[in-house]
């Protein structure tokens, strides 16, 4: 039998997610939960050390907010898919001019069309369409320049330290 504590790498090197590793993962997930160090946790799980946990937990974290997040994503997506459907039915509507609870015609010749259900309709599909492409991700990023001063580094680097030895 393998080895669990050893970990499979592919041809790339990589580590290769394997059944046992995905439970030892989230073993080390359920004693992180249950107030378990990271130190603890790998010595519970035989690891090394406690950054092997750390990993652990973060790819079980990672995972589970993915798995969640693309379910949330597809219900949003239906959700846009039937207000689209009903944008564009109010779309292809007829509508007509209506004053005083009636209907208005000029000279005898049918009534007065109404552009404003089908200008607002418009309006509404293109702000589906934008709401579909940002939760999709279609739209350019935007470029942003950022920089940390030495003195922030050193503090975020800290921070880092300090929460890798719980």
């Amino acid at each position: 039998m393998d080895d669990p504590t050893k970990r499979t790498r592919g041809g790339n090197g990589r580590i290769v997610r394997t059944l046992t590793t995905a439970e030892r993962d989230a073993e080390a997930a359920r004693l992180r939960a249950r107030g378990y160090t990271y130190q603890q946790i790998a010595e519970e799980l035989g690891w090394s050390n406690k950054g092997d946990a750390h990993h652990a937990v973060k790819r079980v974290l990672t995972e589970t907010v993915k798995e969640a997040g693309d379910e949330i994503r597809a219900i949003e997506l239906a959700r846009l898919d039937h207000l689209h459907t009903s944008a564009m039915d109010v779309l292809e509507r007829e509508h007509f001019t209506v004053s005083n609870g009636r209907v208005v015609s000029l000279d005898g010749s049918g009534p007065l069309p109404d552009d404003g259900p089908v200008l607002a309709a418009i309006d509404r599909l293109l702000k589906i369409q934008e709401r579909r492409a940002r939760l999709l991700g279609l739209d350019a990023p935007t470029k942003q320049n950022i920089s940390i001063s030495p003195d922030r580094l050193a503090a975020i680097e800290a921070m880092a330290e300090e929460l890798g030895e719980q």
